[in-house]
This record gives structure tokens, sequence and C-alpha cells, in this order.
């Protein structure tokens, strides 16, 4: 069960493992741009090429894909980022259990968005964990985790891709172990759960009175959706990245130091931060020094 690009790792792993896939269950399909042409989703699309069943129901709590996984006979079900909750029904139905591979170390950022908020909160760390699922949302016993460190300079993009291919790994173990039953499992502890939650377009001004890191992370965290956002001359730009500098902050945060040619300087609670690259309301993508200069900008 998966449905972003996010799950395409996980379930080719499935495949070149040699496992038999009695099933996959995925989002409905969508109608996308001007000429509303119906998308697959990425997992329906790898699904598919296999010649695997694919089933694509708008609820589960219906009894209907109960009844239908109780029909294919399945040892386990697993889930990546599939978008709906299990019922009680269908977490009764496999021998094995339903699995979750889930984008974080838990119990820290259980939710919708465990990837973006590692990194706009900073962490030095994350991972990923296999875990079985309960009714309540990412609440299972632990089964296993494999950790990374989160790079300076890495987004929430890169981080996806890092973690989904990590997180095939995982589950490529955690499937094994588990049909050997050579698997514990380890509740997690309540008092260290946190929270991650959908990100919302509020979240994308920058609050310059925040630290340098912070702010950087801010920038990180919010690619690619829905764009960390700035005011320059009464205009709203998104920002895609910036530089820390070594230079103190002595005016206000929020304000603007220079507009050179390495960006836009901006005064942070505690340094000062360049913008390196931004894009306007229905304009591209562009360095910052680029976007000064055509708006006449440049102070050197």
């Amino acid at each position: 069960m998966g449905t972003p690009e996010f799950a395409v790792p996980s379930l080719k792993r499935l495949y070149s493992d040699g496992h038999d896939i009695a099933g996959v269950f995925t989002g409905v399909d969508k109608q996308k741009n001007r000429g509303m042409v119906l998308s697959f989703s990425p997992v329906k699309q790898l699904a598919l090429s296999y010649g695997t069943n694919v089933y694509q129901p708008k609820t589960l709590k219906d009894g209907e894909s109960a009844q239908v996984i109780k029909s294919l006979n399945c040892d386990a079900i697993v889930v990546v980022a599939y978008g709906k909750m299990l019922t009680k029904e269908i977490l009764d139905i496999p021998p094995l259990g339903c699995i979750n591979i889930h984008g974080s170390i838990l119990p820290k950022y259980r939710g919708a968005a465990p990837i973006q908020h590692a990194v706009l909160n900073g962490e030095k760390e994350t991972g990923v964990t296999s875990m079985y699922i309960t009714e309540e949302m990412d609440a299972g016993d632990i089964l296993m985790i494999k950790s990374t460190e989160i790079g300076e300079n890495e987004t929430s993009l890169d981080l996806f891709d890092r973690l989904s291919k990590l997180g095939a790994e995982l589950l490529s173990e955690t499937i094994i172990l588990l049909s050997n039953k050579k698997l514990s499992r380890l509740p997690q502890k309540k008092e260290d759960v946190t929270y991650a939650p959908l990100l919302t377009k509020d979240m994308a001004p920058i609050d310059w009175s925040r630290s340098a890191y912070d702010i950087k992370a801010h920038v990180r965290g919010l690619i690619p959706w829905p764009v960390a956002t700035m005011e320059l001359n009464g205009m709203s730009l998104k920002v895609f990245s910036v530089d820390i500098t070594d230079k103190k902050a002595n005016e206000k945060p929020g304000t603007i130091i220079l507009c050179g040619k390495q960006g836009i300087e901006i005064a942070a609670s505690d340094y000062t931060v360049i913008v390196k690259e931004v894009q306007a309301a229905g304009g591209k993508r562009m360095p910052a020094s680029d976007y000064i200069r055509g708006n006449r900008l440049l102070k050197e």
C-alpha cells in the first residue's frame, strides 16, 4: 500500500527480493494540467509494469477493501506513504501483521510530514523506522531503525530521495527477519513522542527575528513545497537557498544590508544571511544577483 514517489523504491525492492506481491493498493487516479489528463500514481505505474493487480478504493472503511484483502490471502501488508488509515478489520487479516515504513526515528515526528519537520527544526540526524501499524497513527511497536545524518545544505527534497532508498533497505531486512521470527518489538516511549503535521502556505514567510541557522533550516525545510518567502520592495519572492555569513548582525532583523553579486544580505537575530536564489511571482527561479540586477537593486 503506497502512493507517491517515496514509496516506489520500497515496492521495487520487494519485487527484486523475489516476494510474491499479492496486490497493490494506491491512491485514486487524478486529473492533471489544463488538459485534465488522468494521471496514475508512481506506485501504480510500477505495479502495472510488473503485471500486479492494482486496487484504488476511495475509502477503507466500508468493508469492501477488507474482503478484497482476505481474498488475496497475503502473509503481510506493507504500507509506505499510502495516505489512508487501516481499519482494525484490515489490521487483523495478515498473519505476519501490517508493517509501515516511516520517515523518521520514532517516536519523534509522528505524522504526515516527518522529513520536512526534521529539516525545519535543524535536526542533525534522522532516519527511517519499520513498525507495526495500529489504529493510532504511527504509534505501533518499533521493529527496526536505520539512521542517517542530515547535511547542512540538504533540503527536504534531497532528504526525501535518500530516505526513500534507505526505507527500501530497511523494509527488505525487516521482512526477511520477520518471516524468520527473528524480530522483537519495542513499544514507543510516550514521553518522547513529537508530531509532524502537514505543511501549510502560512509557514512560508521567513521570520528574520530568528537565528541565521534557524532561517537556513526554514528555507531548506520548505523545499519543494510551499517554499520560503520574503518581501523585497513590496514584492513577495520565493527563497530557495541562503548562506550564513560570519558577520554579526548590528541592524534590526530583516534589514537589507547589501544587494550585490553574492545575493541579498539580510540581518537575522545574530548573524547576517545571504539570499542566494529566488523566484518572483510568475517568473523563473534564478540567482538572487540576477534578480536584483534586473530590478536595478544592485548596490556595491
